[in-house]
């Protein structure tokens, strides 16, 4: 049974899904699951999110920080969820399995970066899709493979991207290694302005300020950005605007901080739809009400 048909009947109903995708324009030894929800009165224009988890690999979860929005807002989610056991490590997760582990470039059809784009595709020949461009939100590790995805993919199938808390970032600069920067994995300059103007708002979560902890890249690249994802975010930000403005370019970047919250997967969701679907953040009582409660899941 063609993937589209497959799709069409495991989310021919409101709720919860889950449908392994054996991508065939990628690696089909290396499937990814997709964790979606589908609301109660949902239509095929209606606005679609794709969701990236963190390092937990948890898209299940990640989709179930959605649902409320999914429903207030008829929203179609999708979790792309990519195994640890077949997607191992940061380098084929975070960094999209863009480099092979002696360094040299993967074939491009493998990497990561290009499977939501074909989830997309895959939505749309479904029929369960018919908008021309969806949203993207990604939190923690899935911050930091959205905004790869964005430094070296086509951008066109979306509409805005929310980056949520990333570890580190891939600085927009061609003379700096990937993932460091952007050099030695064939962006070109046309891409980096193609980067530089895309809608992407980097969401920092103020108490996101740990200087240790296992989930935080350490490594000395990392460390250059900022002692912390608070810090890192903003360097990026700017290094952001720096480029634009040397090169004479359109910069569509922002930044949103979020009082209260810290590395929460869960609260970080919750505020990407309110910027999104109400156009505020969610009330100050209610985020310091989230933060009590401690971290959400990576």
């Amino acid at each position: 049974m063609p993937f589209a048909q497959q799709l069409a009947e495991a989310l021919a109903m409101p709720g919860r899904a889950a449908i392994v995708f054996a991508d065939p324009a990628g690696d089909p030894e290396r499937p990814v699951t997709l964790h979606a929800y589908r609301p109660a009165n949902w239509q095929p224009d209606g606005q679609v999110v794709v969701v990236l988890h963190g390092m937990g690999r948890n898209g299940d979860e990640y989709r179930d920080f959605w649902i409320e929005a999914a429903e207030r807002h008829q929203l179609l989610i999708v979790v792309p969820t990519f195994p640890a056991e077949l997607f191992p490590g940061p380098e084929c997760y975070n960094n999209g399995n863009v480099l092979a582990e002696d360094g040299s470039l993967a074939p491009a059809e493998w990497r990561g970066y290009r499977i939501p784009g074909r989830v997309v595709a895959a939505l749309r020949e479904a029929g369960l899709s018919t908008r021309p461009k969806v949203l993207i939100f990604g939190h923690s590790a899935g911050g930091q493979f959205l905004h790869r995805l964005l430094s070296t993919e086509p951008s066109d199938v979306f509409e805005a991207a929310m980056v949520g808390n990333p570890g580190w970032f891939s600085l927009p600069d061609l003379d700096r290694a990937f993932p460091e920067g952007l050099g030695g994995i064939g962006v070109s300059e046309a891409e980096l302005a193609r980067l530089l103007a895309f809608p992407m708002t980097i969401l920092s979560g103020e108490c996101d300020t740990e200087t240790s902890g296992p989930s935080l890249p350490s490594q000395p690249e990392a460390l250059a950005q900022g002692p912390h994802r608070f810090a890192r975010a903003l360097n990026y930000l700017e290094r952001g605007r720096e480029e634009a403005a040397r090169r004479g370019l359109p910069f569509n970047w922002r930044r949103v901080t979020v009082p209260h919250i810290g590395h929460d997967g869960a609260a970080m969701s919750r505020v990407a739809a309110s910027l999104w679907f109400e156009g505020r953040l969610p009330p100050d009582a209610v985020l310091a009400e989230w933060g009590g409660v401690g971290s959400g899941a990576l």
